[in-house]
Parts: C-alpha cells; structure tokens; sequence
C-alpha cells in the first residue's frame, strides 16, 4: 500500500472512529471506567462496614487489631489494547475482515480514552508479541495507532490468548484496564493467565467473528483454508449434517469461552463483521455501571 493510500485510510477510520466516540461512547465509557483504576492511599484502623478484603495483614498483625488499606481513584487511567492479529484475523466473507472490525473498535476505544484523559497502549500480539507501543497521550500518538493496526504485518500466523496476557502482566506494573480483541481461536487453554491478568488489572474482552463460523450456507461444494495452518480442504456444504456439526461446533466453543470469562470474572461481548458494533459496545459499557 502506497503512502498516499495509508494516510486516506487512516485519516479515514479516524473520522469514523472519533465521531462515535465523541458522540456515542464519550459519557458511557467515562461511567464504565471511572474509578477502575485506584491507587494505594495510607492505612487505617478497621472500621465497621469496610471490606474485609481490604485488610492490611502484615500491618494488622503488627499492632494486634485490624487495619486496612485506603485506596484513592486515579485521576487517569492507563488503558491498553491487546489486539490480535494472527491470520485468522484476514478473513471476511462479508463486507470487511475481521481485523478490519478490530481496527474500528480500536479506534474507538483509543479516542474515547483520549477523551477522558487516560493513556492509551497497545500490545499486537499473533503466537508471539509482535509490537509493544507504550501508553501515551494525544491525537498524534492515536494515529499512530491507528496506522499500525492497518498497516502492521506479523511474523507469526497462529494464536496465543495466553502468552499475549501473560506479558500485559509483566509489563504494566500498575493497575489498567485492558480490551483484549480477538477471535479467540487459540489452541491453547488460556483462563489461568486471564485469571491472574484480571486479578492485577481491569480486563475486558471482545470477540470479533464472521457470520460463516456460526452457519454454513448450503451452497454445495466449497474450498476452505485454514489460515493459521494452512490446511486446505473441499467440504460439502449441502450436507445437513456438515451444516448441523459446525453449528454446534460454534455452540460449544462460545460455551466455553462464557466458562472462561465467568470463572475468570471478566466482561465480554461478541460482534460479527457485519453487525454494527456499537450497539455491542454500549451494552457493554452499560452492564458495568
């Protein structure tokens, strides 16, 4: 792609993108996140009505009576974007791709961070870290952003949920909250690193999927590419039975991705590629006020 070409593309997701956020997400996501993010205060004696999870052990075992921890909002948040961009990512049977989708959502969530005055970060990630960009400020960096989520090309093909999660915990020391985007065709079983990712931060996730990974038209035979693999097969797509197998097959995989999320107490919502995504992400928002 051309640089003329790059620079209308990014000029043109950041019309998009920063209309809504402004318009749409600007007091939802400010209510969504505010006061995510607290920073330790001081100690004070235990009083009737406070949290015991609060409690300050080492300090209560010191002076014989219970103490907790006083914690102050943070005036910014830090919010990363964990974006995934294996190949999986490059397939659309619609009028976009899925990380065409991933590009816009990130987007928008970067300018409403922007907008409430958080920092905004970003880990691209495939079966390896393939970029960290620090949390910044400001329109210059957003667009940045924007450029690398269009225009990055990974190394790596396949998908490593776990491994992308593991590192936000290494790398940000301080608590933030993390969108993770993905289709979340991983191999590997990732809810223990979510778990303790989202012990130590505020993780958030949203899936992204083509509306063919829920149903198979019936459109007779057809060429299907894995795309982290490479695998190729010819399927019968007239087959009831193929039809009835994938649907169930996306059945149990979002069944067991709504275990994962539950047990790790973490908010997700699902978009296809020709939804309108922000409807999901209202809802989303919504549910955590």
């Amino acid at each position: 792609m051309e640089a003329s070409e790059i620079i209308k593309k990014v000029r043109k997701i950041e019309i998009k993108t920063r209309g809504l956020s402004q318009n749409i997400f600007a007091g939802q996501y400010h209510s969504a996140f505010k006061g995510r993010g607290m920073a330790f205060s001081e100690v004070r004696e235990y009083q009737y009505g406070d949290d015991v999870r609060d409690i300050d052990w080492n300090v209560t075992a010191r002076f014989h009576r219970p103490y907790v921890k006083v914690y102050e909002e943070e005036r910014e948040l830090t919010v990363m974007l964990l974006v995934d961009l294996s190949g999986s990512l490059d397939f659309g049977s619609v009028q976009q791709t899925k990380r065409d989708l991933v590009t816009e959502i990130a987007s928008t969530l970067a300018f409403s961070a922007i907008q409430n005055n958080d920092k905004i970060g970003v880990i691209l990630f495939t079966d390896r870290i393939e970029k960290y960009i620090p949390p910044k400020k400001g329109r210059k960096h957003i667009l940045y952003i924007i450029h690398e989520l269009l225009n990055f090309k990974p190394a790596g093909i396949r998908t490593d949920i776990g491994m992308a999660v593991s590192y936000l915990t290494q790398v940000m020391k301080r608590r933030c909250t993390a969108f993770l985007l993905s289709d979340f065709y991983s191999r590997s079983d990732f809810s223990k690193p979510i778990q303790i990712a989202n012990s130590k931060h505020d993780v958030v996730a949203i899936q992204v999927y083509d509306p063919r990974a829920k149903s198979l038209p019936d459109i007779g035979l057809m060429k299907v590419r894995d795309a982290e693999t490479g695998h190729e097969m010819i399927i019968d797509t007239s087959s009831a039975k193929l039809r009835q197998a994938h649907a169930r097959y996306w059945i149990e995989r979002e069944d067991l991705l709504n275990r994962t999320f539950a047990k790790s107490k973490v908010d997700w919502t699902s978009v296809a590629t020709n939804e309108n995504f922000t409807k999901a992400l209202l809802l989303l928002f919504k549910k955590r006020i």
